[in-house]
Formats: structure tokens, sequence, C-alpha cells
């Protein structure tokens, strides 16, 4: 890009376009290389800050509980996914009890986090207040990831819109070259080739 606008400086064939295409394609680089991360960043603060605060809530209103194991259901699941597995949403079913944050005690059907649990024995389980299973509170290392990615996704994406303006801008002054060039040629055509015509 740099040195297409030096290569054209001074030259006797180089038109007004071919100068503006070589500024064209320096601006996207200088906005590839400035805008695009100052993006990503804007997106990267605004996904954690909002991730940190649904952890925050999340840590606040599920509780961890000791669940005894009353009886096997017998199924089995895993789940290959290391991100959304948990002890609490693999292994053997079982029918369980365990104490809600409010003191009453309820009973049902969990996944043990346990290949093989026995009856009787304890296992942790996640409750929300009123003492409902639910899936573990998202680690904040976790939320730290998810904003990252989203950062450097959104830089991406500005990369790839910057690029598309670029292509978009040449191939409008390619338009308007090739038109220039086919007025022109309709003009010098008749008397191309003969020597006299004042052409």
């Amino acid at each position: 890009m740099i040195t297409g606008l030096w290569r054209w400086r001074g030259n006797p064939l180089r038109r007004a376009t071919d100068a503006l295409e070589a500024w064209v394609a320096l601006s996207a680089l200088l906005a590839m290389l400035l805008v695009a991360p100052l993006v990503g960043a804007a997106v990267g603060a605004s996904s954690s800050a909002a991730l940190n605060r649904a952890v925050q809530v999340q840590h606040d209103s599920r509780h961890r509980v000791q669940a005894t194991v009353d009886k096997i259901s017998g199924h089995y699941r895993v789940d290959p996914d290391p991100e959304t597995s948990s002890h609490q949403d693999t292994g053997a079913r079982v029918q369980a009890d365990w104490q809600a944050p409010d003191g009453t005690w309820q009973h049902g059907s969990v996944a043990s986090g346990r290949a093989h649990p026995q009856v009787g024995e304890a296992f942790t389980l996640w409750v929300d207040d009123q003492g409902r299973p639910v899936a573990p509170p998202m680690a904040s290392g976790t939320a730290g990831v998810h904003a990252a990615l989203a950062g450097i996704g959104a830089a991406g994406l500005t990369v790839g819109l910057i690029e598309g303006l670029r292509r978009l801008a040449v191939w409008s002054m390619l338009r308007r070259r090739y038109a220039q060039w086919d007025t022109e040629w309709a003009k010098a055509g008749p008397d191309w080739g003969r020597t006299g015509t004042g052409s």
C-alpha cells in the first residue's frame, strides 16, 4: 500500500484514480490497525462486565448442598463438552434427598456426578433459593474466556467490514475508470490507425 503510493509518486503515467486507490488502501490499513483493536477492546470490556455481573448473580442465588442417594435410577449420561459438563449433570441419575437453603427437605431425581453411586452415599448438589437443582454457577475464568473471544470476534468483524468497504471503493473506481475508457475509445475508435485524421 505504501509502496503503491511511492510507485505513483511523480510518475507521468499516474492517473488520479491510481493515487486514490493507493490512499484508500493505506487508509484501510490504518483503520484495521487502529480501529479494529479499539472495537475489540470495547466489546471485550463490555462483555466482561456483563458476564461478571451474571457470574455474581449466579453465585449469590445458587447454593451448594449435600444430597444423599436414596435410590439408583440406573441412567448414565456423559457430556463431552468440558465447558458445559460438571459433576452435577453427568453420571448415574439417582433419587436423592437434600435440604434446601430455607431449611425444608427436598426429594427428587438428579444426576449424581458419579458413575457408580451407592445408596446412602453423599454427593454435592447445586440448588437455587427454593431448593430446586440447578447447574453450578459459571466460573470467573470461563466468563473471562468468553469475554476475550467476544472481543477477538468483534475485532475480526471490524477488519472484515473495513476490507469490504475498501473493496467496494476500489470496485467503484474501476467501474468509473472502465466507463471513461469506453467513452474515450468511442471517440478515438473510428479514426484508429488512420494517418492524417488529426486524432
